[in-house]
């Protein structure tokens, strides 16, 4: 009888593997023949599933995307405001070692979008999402008048997605100067300025 094969885990495995070359020695290493090295795979075993170098890298990119996406989605609302954005921020900015992991890959590919459209698409993709979801957070905060009389909504969504992008750049490229302690307290103290 035939091995059944899950090609979406493959793909994951696959994706799963390109993100450790970059993590151990950047995007630059990150080749269809290092990758099926790394995930215990021949190369054309590795061509069914990417048959190009940008399939897997938009592949590996997107993963990124959608387990953040998913995590956040699966977050429940207590009650608590403040506690509720902190835990969506939380999900965004490098706090454990998934979280650091999902940083570092993202800042690689983010880097690699300048100049290749079909990642910058993607990168402006997810970009737009988030802050649409720091325009919703500002709009609810101000609905349930619990900001500060001067709240400009807008600008005060692209200033807390400016702020969650700075510590995920700081907590990456410098997690010495930049603890994950000091990452949360970052985060109430933007929130101690924008609530009553």
């Amino acid at each position: 009888m035939p091995k059944i094969v899950d090609h979406d885990s493959r793909r994951v495995q696959l994706a799963e593997a390109a993100w450790r070359i970059i993590r151990t020695k950047g995007i630059d290493e990150v080749s269809v023949r290092r990758v099926a090295e790394e995930a215990g795979m021949s190369l054309g075993s590795l061509r069914h599933y990417f048959v190009t170098h940008s399939e897997l890298i938009a592949f590996s990119m997107r993963l990124v995307a959608d387990r953040v996406e998913r995590r956040l989605r699966s977050k429940k609302r207590t009650g608590d405001i403040r506690h509720d954005i902190e835990t969506l921020i939380a999900e965004l900015v490098p706090l454990d070692e998934e979280r650091a992991a999902e940083c570092e890959v993202w800042f690689a590919f983010a880097g690699k979008a300048v100049a290749d459209s079909a990642l910058g698409a993607l990168l402006r993709e997810v970009h737009d999402a988030l802050h649409a979801l720091f325009r919703q957070i500002t709009d609810e905060l101000i609905r349930l008048n619990l900001t500060k009389p001067d709240i400009d909504p807008g600008l005060e969504a692209k200033r807390m997605h400016a702020m969650v992008d700075g510590l995920v750049v700081h907590g990456v490229t410098c997690p010495e100067r930049l603890t994950r302690q000091q990452i949360r307290e970052v985060v109430s103290y933007h929130l101690d300025r924008i609530l009553r």
